[in-house]
């Protein structure tokens, strides 16, 4: 079932390769979507695909990169959009 989300990632996530981390796991995950940094210091994270895809993706934002410092996930659940087709970082 492909299922799509918004996580806002909240911590020590800029400047530690959150979104590059990202991007490699979303493709070896086959999601699509996006990453993008946010002015507040938090990384927006819009991801589709298969349900278990995107939940293991999801795990995986509860830790990051190696040196994020990740204090809290908010998920929330979007429409499934079929323009997305690929993942990418935003900004």
């Amino acid at each position: 079932m492909t299922i799509a989300i918004r996580a806002t990632i909240v911590g020590k996530v800029q400047g530690v390769f959150f979104r590059a981390s990202t991007l490699e796991q979303a493709q070896a995950l086959n999601i699509a979507g996006s990453v993008e940094n946010l002015d507040d210091g938090g990384v927006q994270l819009v991801a589709q695909g298969d349900q278990a895809n995107v939940e293991a993706l999801l795990r995986w934002c509860h830790h990051g990169s190696p040196d994020a410092e990740v204090r809290e996930v908010h998920v929330r659940t979007l429409d499934v959009d079929e323009s997305r087709t690929a993942f990418r970082v935003l900004r």
